[in-house]
């Protein structure tokens, strides 16, 4: 198996980042998952939109695209169909899944295309200033909600799975191991494969929302993730306030682009066909 750090350019190092930031543990965690797989680099290609979460694919060294906020999936669908043969992984924030991306996570989930995806959900636009995203949660400060957010947040794992994804799957930054374990898990899955990782932010969300330091935030998802196994055996009491991890959806479906690949072989003329596909004269 590879290790993970043959996986970084090196000469990209330091990032940027800010200290007690989630993004590298989740990152860690992706490529502690792809060297399980072990496959050749020239086989594997990120891509990401913009954001903090999105500044992955500039430490990471495979075929890697930095995109258009909200397009990755769009990108990474277009790559999917062009080569079929490609590992396909879509780095997302909360506006590349939730807002302006939100289109396109559907409409993956609905295709069931071979790519993995998977969120950083830090509950906040850190790179931006700090505004309120489609996943921060109801009460909680932003800059653009300095008396407290009022709208509810998605539940991107439900909206993923409803829209048809065959995987879909969340983890934390201090479920390290676990979250792992998940992205492997989706990279494994032939068809689309959604995995949340809840990151912690302790400079634009943290720090507003008096979390304390990111040791104090890692702590917070500790207290506050629920296994999905262990959950069904948890009194209701016990389970307010706190989020499923693990895999909470799983299904076998036709992979998008294998379909498409058959429909274009089936369509194919012949020996002695003309060419013509069919249809009214």
């Amino acid at each position: 198996m590879a290790a993970f750090r043959d996986y970084l350019r090196s000469n990209a190092l330091p990032h940027i980042w800010c200290p007690g930031c989630g993004h590298g543990i989740v990152l860690g965690a992706l490529l502690r998952a792809i060297a399980r797989l072990d496959p050749p680099k020239d086989e594997v290609i990120v891509v990401s939109g913009i954001g903090c979460a999105a500044r992955a694919t500039t430490y990471l060294d495979f075929n890697t695209l930095h995109t258009t906020h909200g397009r990755a999936l769009a990108f990474g669908t277009g790559i999917k169909l062009a080569r079929p043969g490609l590992r396909v992984i879509v780095i997302t924030g909360d506006g590349d899944a939730a807002a302006i991306g939100g289109n396109h996570l559907i409409h993956a989930a609905r295709r069931n295309i071979g790519i993995t995806a998977v969120c950083f959900n830090n509950s906040i636009y850190g790179m931006t200033g700090g505004q309120y995203s489609p996943l921060t949660p109801v009460g909680a400060f932003a800059t653009t909600a300095p008396h407290g957010h009022v709208e509810p947040a998605f539940d991107v794992c439900r909206l993923a799975a409803a829209a048809g994804a065959s995987f879909v799957a969340r983890g934390t930054a201090y479920h390290a191991a676990q979250l792992s374990q998940l992205i492997y898990q989706g990279l494994l899955n032939e068809g689309f494969s959604f995995v949340e990782a809840v990151s912690q932010c302790p400079v634009s969300y943290g720090r507003r929302n008096r979390m304390g330091g990111p040791e104090k935030m890692l702590l917070w998802q500790k207290e506050h993730a629920l296994n999905v196994r262990a959950a069904e055996t948890v009194p209701p009491e016990e389970r307010e306030g706190k989020f499923l991890v693990g895999v909470l959806h799983s299904e076998e479906r036709p992979e998008y682009a294998s379909a498409y690949g058959s429909l274009i072989q089936r369509l194919k003329p012949g020996p002695g066909a003309t060419g013509d596909l069919g249809g009214d004269s």
